[in-house]
């Protein structure tokens, strides 16, 4: 990639146009210094550095595992009609559940009235509040995801 810079210049032409050329990658960014090893002492070496930096990534891997049971890994989402009066399937209930199956259900319910929303949380996939049959259904079907 060039890089083009005006100039004034002192001659005729009131604009200078100057190409720059940045310097080759290989220069920039890839230059090495190390050389092969020489003898068994410098081998070892480098596999022991390698030892311990797949120690630290063995490390990093577990605490990465453990910090992802934590995070929302389940959604699931259910559409019903609770009251026959009215038409389609406009209420729902929605689940989101981490590892562990902890987390919360949100339902809301649509009447000609108004909606009502509700949450409800969840730990080891059960609720401390009464669940309607729907959200029973959609956290047994989250759960198993």
């Amino acid at each position: 990639m060039a890089i083009a810079r005006l100039s004034k210049s002192r001659g005729g032409n009131p604009l200078q146009v100057r190409v720059l050329h940045p310097p080759p990658l290989n220069i920039m960014f890839f230059k090495k210094k190390k050389t092969e090893p020489e003898n068994i002492e410098e081998v070892l070496s480098a596999f022991s550095n390698l030892k311990d930096k797949v120690k630290s990534l063995e490390l990093e891997v577990k605490n990465l595992r453990a910090e992802n049971k934590q995070m929302v890994q389940k959604v699931g989402v259910i559409r019903f009609n609770p009251f026959s009066d009215i038409g389609g399937d406009q209420s729902f209930s929605i689940a989101f559940l981490n590892g562990n199956n902890d987390g919360a259900l949100i339902t809301s319910f649509y009447s000609r009235e108004g909606s009502s929303v509700y949450g409800k949380p969840i730990k080891n996939g059960k609720s401390s509040y009464p669940l309607s049959e729907e959200e029973k259904e959609i956290l047994s079907i989250t759960e198993n995801e």
